[in-house]
Order: structure tokens, then C-alpha cells, then sequence
């Protein structure tokens, strides 16, 4: 495998202070990356103009810098390549594989019956699928906007996940545009992964249910799937997702309590089984002794006295 084909990235959104769970998974990206080789690349995916704050990026960027990590080139603002998004966007229409969605999120929850371990919030029933031209009026003349949606056509598709093994799913018909005209998620990462050459995608493991929808985009789009891991997340103490409600989360908290980003290192250092308790380390040293099979496979818990 060439280190073309290990080309990694890591892609906040600028919404708020990456918290070390954050900081955990990109570290992981770019020991990934640099251990093959390859290139790692840094790209702001700021398309949500309600949430996204301006002064944030900056502030990730410096933490990303504060525990040792590097990346090649440029970083990379979605919100400036919104015309390779419509363009793919026109290609799926071209095609016919798209058709507009009236539905509100309520309407979605109260018409769909979820498979076991898929939200119903985001699994769409199909509602819109087989709207008349006469229905489509109508609600356009009640002023509601329209999504897009991708025809997916029951597709079930399978995956090997480095870490996880294999998985398969179906996606539903999923969002490629929002109702307020701005490409999803799904479109745009497929878009900028194939466009930066990204040949393996490190995230959290709270985004693997994500990745068929994305896989059958690449194939719609004639695009190269990237492989995947999907990385263990670093939860509370009380065993969720790691949020500001569980206290000193972000390298400013931290800080806050005396503990330095090489601290903060080296708590993640050891939650990889890549050093030693009491060890200081670097992002550098830890290259020689990183090996992908060798991580963990559950989630860590952050204590208070991490």
C-alpha cells in the first residue's frame, strides 16, 4: 500500500472547543497518517451558518498545534467549495436520483418506524418518494422549501471497518440538501474526501451507522470509497458521549486545574497503551511505537482525575 493510499484528515466543525475526546480521535488520524508515511491534512467543515462561530477555528487549530500535530498544506473551509457540493448535486439530479422532501422533522418521527438501533429522527420513511406534481404544488404554495433527497433504493452495502470489522447497513433516503440550501454532511464529506485524496478515513466510532449512506454516495458519484476506522470514543463518568456537563473536558479546562497539553498528551498517550504511567511524551515519539491493530477496541472513560 503506497502512502497515497493512507492520505488521513481530520475535519471539526467550528461550533465549539474540541474536547479531548476530540483531541483523542485526531491524534489517532494523524499517527494513521504519518506512520504510513502519508499525508494529513486539516479541514474546517463550517456549512452550519446557525452554529458555526468565526473565533472557534482558530481556537482548534492552536489546540490541534498544542499537542504536537502537523499537517500538510492549507486548511481546507467547506464553506468555500460550495460549487463542487451543487455540482455533484446536479450530477445526482442529471440522473434522476434525487426528488424533494416537504417533510419537518416532527412529520418525519411520526410517520417512521425505526429499525432496531437507528434513530427514527434520522431514518427518513420515504414520505415525499412518490409525491404527484400536484402534491408538490401544493406544498410549495404553502411555503414550505424543499430538501433533496437521494433515491437509495433499498441498497444494503457492507464495509470492513479496521477496528470494527465488518459492518453493513441500508441506507435510508437520506438529505444531500438541506431545506435551506446548504449541501449535508453526507454530500460534502464524500465530495471533499475524494477531492483531497483521502484514502483512509479515522473517526469516531459514533459515526460508523453514517458510513453506508456515504458509500453509496461515492459509488452514485463514481467516486473511490476511502477505507475506515472507526475509533472508540472517550465517555464520563457516567458512561455518555463526553460533554461540557462532565467538567474539565477542553485543554483550556485543563489549564484551568494546572495540567499542561503535554499532561493531556500523556493521558491519551496511555489510554492507547503508548506509554507509561507518569511518562512524558510527544506527539513524535509516539510514531515508532504506534500500531493500528494493536488499539483499543472499547471506549475510554475520562475520570475526574485523568
Amino acid at each position: 500500500m503506497s502512502a497515497s493510499d493512507c492520505t488521513g484528515r481530520f475535519a471539526p466543525s467550528p461550533t465549539g472547543q474540541l474536547h479531548v475526546g476530540n483531541l483523542r480521535t485526531a491524534l489517532l488520524a494523524w499517527l494513521v497518517a504519518r506512520s504510513a508515511g502519508a499525508r494529513f491534512l486539516v479541514r474546517v467543515e463550517d456549512l452550519d451558518r446557525l452554529r458555526v462561530r468565526p473565533s472557534v477555528k482558530e481556537a482548534q487549530l492552536a489546540d490541534l498545534r498544542a499537542i504536537g500535530l502537523d499537517w500538510d498544506g492549507p486548511v481546507v473551509r467547506q464553506s468555500e467549495r460550495m460549487e463542487l457540493y451543487e455540482d455533484a448535486i446536479g450530477r445526482l439530479d442529471a440522473e434522476g436520483l434525487l426528488y424533494p422532501c416537504y417533510c419537518t422533522r416532527r412529520e418525519i418521527q411520526a410517520a417512521a418506524s425505526a429499525p432496531h438501533g437507528i434513530s427514527v429522527a434520522d431514518r427518513y420513511p420515504g414520505t415525499c418518494r412518490e409525491l404527484t406534481r400536484t402534491g408538490r404544488a401544493e406544498r410549495e404554495a404553502a411555503g414550505r422549501p424543499p430538501a433533496l433527497r437521494v433515491r437509495a433504493e433499498g441498497t444494503r452495502l457492507s464495509f470492513e471497518d479496521r477496528l470494527m470489522g465488518r459492518r453493513e447497513g441500508e441506507p435510508d433516503d437520506f438529505v444531500v440538501r438541506r431545506n435551506d440550501g446548504a449541501p449535508s454532511y453526507q454530500l460534502a464529506v464524500v465530495v471533499d474526501d475524494a477531492a483531497q485524496g483521502i484514502g483512509e478515513v479515522v473517526r469516531g466510532a459514533d459515526l460508523v451507522d453514517s458510513t453506508p449512506r456515504q458509500i453509496l454516495l461515492c459509488r452514485l458519484l463514481g467516486l473511490p470509497v476511502p477505507r475506515y476506522a472507526h475509533v472508540p470514543l472517550v465517555l464520563g463518568p457516567d458512561g455518555q458521549r463526553l460533554a461540557k456537563r462532565h467538567g474539565a473536558v477542553t485543554l483550556a479546562d485543563r489549564a484551568a486545574v494546572g495540567e499542561g497539553p503535554g499532561e493531556v498528551l500523556g493521558w491519551m498517550a496511555r489510554s492507547l497503551g503508548l506509554a507509561e504511567p507518569g511518562e512524558k511524551v510527544s506527539a513524535a515519539d509516539l510514531l515508532p511505537r504506534f500500531d493500528p491493530e494493536k488499539l483499543p477496541r472499547e471506549p475510554t472513560v475520562l475520570s475526574p482525575e485523568a
